[in-house]
């Protein structure tokens, strides 16, 4: 075979070699040279199995050669020497074509090769440079080759994973069913970013995309798969977070198509993030196709962060969901939007606390340690006179005005101790000025921890109350006399008509009772109250001094009656004589008295010149005059003419339901008195000075709340703030049951106890039931049985 010139050949990336029909080597290009690492003078003229024999790559191919020499006709033989995916130099695509002379025998022959290994470090150089982890299998599934990033990112060299099988090194998570290789090998095709996590050396798992495709050689065919996977840690933290946020957040493109919608937000909404990915926010929250008309439209239009916009969004069941909203664009360096992002919290439950405040009839309010307003109901509005929105962030005393700013402030003692004040009364002014009294209550606000953040003031207005009670206690009230028990109820019934007689009246009651304020009452109410009322203690004064304090006397009367003095009598002309004590007036003057009653005239003392009485008299004891008339202490004659109007105030103790009403009175007056913003007394005080006997009667109880009003610091007497001794008897000082008679059912005396009840509780259903021990229902059943109604409110028909 004459010589070939492969000179033309050296540019290609293949060598080749020409042989005779011996396999004797009668050309060759550079190629083949530098392939086989030989000198060209060293390979013209041998026998190619002198050459390839010796040299591993090629020794598999001299078996081949003998066959192809007895062949007739063009034969051509084509082996991969090696594995291309192994990373070694063994890798050799070989090709060897004979040529046919004119009897059909080989009379040469054309040998081509490929160095496999030489593309491959190319290959390995740039896969080495890639971030992704990449690695090949070969058909049993081991590993053949692992680049620079699958090292960083599991941990594993090289040299530990080659050979071995992929799932004994990454024990994947879908190394079985949904393993992307295997699903590459049955579908010929390639798998793309699916998700799986994986183990690293040390054993900790990680998250990674997987993609996997066949790996073809250079004749197309399939010789392994290969495998790319890419750590998404810092991406699954990203999301994760944002699925742990409380808030929804989501994702937007330019045109306003949700990119993503973290867990909080289909939690809110109700839409799950595959059912609305791709769609515009604005048709999924606001059933509108204008993303413009939305906060996250305005903010990626007008390229401004919007903060806190509260609205009304959509769900996926078609119910509004109140929700306040912070949205921001996103642009890149040049300002131009990309995209934006949108936050929104759920405001129901809040909007429905507002609405639960806004319904207490209570203003309330909340603030910071500083005293800053950070909450104002709706109550709290109408109270005042400010709204919501001025006085939110503005400090309490610059709204409030209170007559307790300061030192005394209850919010501020609240924060201070860390514990409750309540019941306290103050008095505030309205933004237009106006004093207003309310009743308050503070208590501090406190973290999980127990530390305080603020406080919280809860405020009554108490216009409206002391209103009805100024109604009530007129319908109570005769004059300056308090009482709703149905004696003295009877007694203001028939005083105007005592008060409008000249007839003389006795009154009657232990000490302490209130006869003064009665008799003071019947001048009042009567003709004479344009005359003078004179008031004679007639116990209070000696024998010997009393007959000239009633008569007055005559200078020279007596030893020093050096000039004329007027009585009591003629002091009183044209009014009225109170005569107090009467049943301590001595015998003596008792016949003097009688004969001014009888005949309306005296003589003053030393005198014999009779001077004529207009004076009405009124008497009154706490004696047993009766008993006094039968010992003979007390002439009857007299007493018959004191008596013709008679008058009994009975004991404190058997009119208990009074006691409220005084107890109100004298706080009233002496709040006045001393100054004290103290608005009443607690039920538990009420029902603690409603089980005393009072032997002082009217009299000690106002003892009694004058004491409390120096122990308590403001709004409400608390059982503290009374002497020890009240409420509690002895059984020598225990009076019978009130009302209590002999024969009486037990029906009778159930129906007693609970009218008692409810008079001692005002009629406070709640602490009648605690304090009789019964049901709420029970007790409405009783009232209903027994026809028990409230006096002071209007029966059906009364106006």
């Amino acid at each position: 075979m004459p010589e070939t010139d492969l000179n033309s050949f050296d540019d290609l990336e293949s060598g080749y070699v020409t042989v005779d029909s011996n396999w004797c080597i009668t050309s060759f290009n550079r190629k083949a040279c530098d392939i086989l690492g030989i000198d060209g003078k060293d390979i013209l003229g041998r026998h190619c199995r002198e050459i390839f024999y010796n040299d591993k790559r090629f020794s598999a191919i001299c078996s081949q050669l003998e066959p192809l020499t007895r062949k007739k006709g063009s034969n051509s033989v084509q082996l991969n020497l090696g594995s291309p995916t192994t990373g070694k130099k063994s890798a050799i695509s070989l090709r060897v074509i004979t040529l046919p002379g004119q009897n059909g025998m080989m009379v040469g022959a054309i040998i081509s090769f490929a160095d496999l290994s030489e593309p491959l470090a190319a290959s390995r150089l740039a896969l080495n440079s890639i971030a992704e982890g990449v690695f090949t299998v070969d058909h049993t599934r081991r590993i053949t080759s692992f680049n620079s990033a699958a090292e960083k990112i599991t941990g594993w060299s090289e040299t530990d994973v080659i050979g071995k099988p992929c799932k004994s090194i990454f024990h994947s998570s879908i190394c079985h069913s949904t393993c992307a290789i295997a699903e590459s090998i049955l579908k010929k095709t390639a798998i793309a970013d699916r998700m799986a996590y994986i183990l690293s050396k040390e054993g900790h798992s990680i998250p990674v995309k997987v993609s996997a495709a066949p790996l073809v050689d250079l004749s197309d065919r399939i010789v392994g798969w290969v495998e790319t996977f890419r750590d998404i840690t810092d991406t699954l933290q990203h999301e994760m977070i944002l699925d742990a946020v409380a808030d929804g957040v989501f994702t937007v493109d330019p045109e306003g198509r949700i990119t993503s919608f973290n867990a909080a937000a289909e939690r809110i909404t109700g839409w799950k993030g595959s059912e609305v990915l791709g769609k515009i926010c604005s048709v999924v929250f606001f059933s509108s196709p204008s993303v413009t008309s939305c906060a996250l439209g305005v903010s990626m239009r007008e390229k401004r962060t919007i903060v806190d916009y509260e609205t009304f969004i959509i769900g996926k069941d078609g119910f509004s969901i109140p929700v306040s909203i912070s949205a921001a664009p996103f642009l890149d360096h040049r300002n131009e939007v990309l995209g934006g992002v949108e936050t929104f919290r759920d405001n129901t439950f809040r909007l429905q606390n507002e609405l639960i405040l806004d319904s207490v009839a209570d203003g309330v309010f909340t603030v910071d340690r500083n005293w800053t307003i950070t909450s104002f109901n709706l109550a709290a509005e109408l109270i005042t006179g400010w709204s919501r929105e001025n006085a939110v962030g503005r400090n309490c005393s610059e709204v409030f005005q209170s007559s307790i700013c300061g030192r005394n402030c209850a919010i501020a003692e609240s924060l201070y101790t860390g514990k409750a004040v309540s019941n306290r009364s103050i008095t505030i002014k309205t933004r237009i000025g106006l004093s207003r009294s309310v009743s308050i209550s503070a208590a501090p606000l406190v973290d999980h921890e127990g530390n305080v953040v603020g406080g919280v003031e809860t405020f009554r207005d108490l216009s409206v109350e002391i209103s009805l009670r100024q109604q009530l206690s007129r319908r109570y009230t005769f004059e300056q006399i308090i009482s709703k028990s149905p004696a003295m109820q009877r007694l203001f019934e028939i005083m105007p008509d005592i008060a409008r007689s000249e007839s003389n009246v006795l009154i009657l009651g232990e000490s302490g009772t209130g006869k003064e304020l009665i008799a003071s009452a019947l001048y009042h109410a009567s003709n004479r109250k344009d005359g003078p009322f004179i008031t004679v203690n007639c116990g209070a004064l000696p024998d010997t001094l009393l007959e000239s304090e009633l008569f007055g006397y005559k200078a020279g009367a007596f030893t020093d009656a050096k000039k004329d003095k007027v009585g009591r009598f003629a002091a009183a002309e044209g009014g009225t004589l109170f005569l107090d004590e009467i049943g301590d007036i001595p015998q003596s003057l008792q016949v003097k008295l009688l004969r001014v009653l009888q005949q309306k005239t005296y003589e003053p003392l030393g005198s014999n010149t009779p001077v004529k009485a207009d004076v009405r008299i009124i008497a009154a004891t706490n004696r047993d005059l009766p008993q006094l008339v039968r010992e003979g202490q007390f002439r009857d004659d007299l007493y018959y003419r004191l008596n013709v109007v008679n008058i009994f105030l009975p004991p404190l103790r058997e009119r208990i339901e009074d006691i409220p009403l005084l107890v109100e009175h004298f706080v009233k007056k002496f709040s006045a008195e001393k100054g004290k913003d103290i608005v009443g007394v607690s039920d538990q005080t009420i029902a603690r000075l409603m089980r005393y006997s009072y032997h002082g009667n009217i009299r000690e109880l106002e003892n009694i709340i004058e004491y409390a009003f120096i122990l308590c610091p403001g709004g409400y007497i608390q059982e503290s703030h009374l002497p020890e001794h009240i409420g509690t008897r002895t059984s020598m000082d225990t009076p019978e049951p009130f009302g209590l008679k002999a024969g009486m059912t037990m029906e009778d005396i159930e129906r007693q106890a609970i009218y008692q009840s409810l008079e001692r509780n005002q009629w406070k259903r709640m602490l009648t039931c605690r304090e009789l021990q019964i049901s709420k229902d029970t007790l409405r059943r009783k009232i209903e049985h027994y026809g028990l109604h409230n006096p002071s409110e209007p029966q059906e028909g009364e106006k």
